[in-house]
């Protein structure tokens, strides 16, 4: 935006010290006058064209970018909720596992579906933990690749 707000400027100043100029200009007879300050005119016109055309190129590129990080950001938060919410429901039944197991534990029985019951619930919560964990760290591998993929174009 300040791009855009520096050639407005740019043009305007332009404009006054074309005005300038051509106030400047003799009128020659021979010529018509206004003929070539209309073909002046229409020169300026269409490099402010292209000069904003140009701007409006580049930052349409940028917004192109923005969106893209932001879908990026959006699919990685998905995942995360996932994950998130599977952490939780296992956590939950890891608990009710072990309360099972602590009771029957403190009444004298040992029962093995609830060992084995407690046991499968916390082989879950370890691999839902992982699948966290896994989930972080392309989250962290995604924020680097155009980092790294910057220092190669550089180099």
């Amino acid at each position: 935006m300040q791009e855009l707000e520096e050639l407005e400027r740019r043009l305007t100043a332009a404009l006054e010290r074309i005005g300038a100029g051509i106030d400047a200009i003799p009128v020659m007879p021979a010529e018509n006058p206004l003929q070539a300050e209309l073909d002046e005119e229409r020169m300026v016109n269409a490099q402010l064209a292209e000069r904003l055309k140009a701007v409006k190129e580049r930052e349409g590129a940028k917004i192109g970018q923005l969106e893209e990080q932001v879908d990026a950001l959006t699919r990685q938060l998905d995942v995360q909720g996932l994950e998130l919410q599977r952490m939780k429901k296992t956590t939950g039944q890891l608990r009710e596992a072990l309360r099972a197991l602590r009771e029957a534990t403190a009444d004298g029985v040992a029962d093995p579906h609830l060992v084995n019951r407690s046991m499968v619930v916390e082989l879950e919560a370890l691999r839902a933990a992982r699948a966290t964990e896994a989930a972080e760290v392309e989250e962290v591998l995604a924020a680097l690749e155009p980092l790294i993929s910057e220092g190669r174009s550089d180099a």
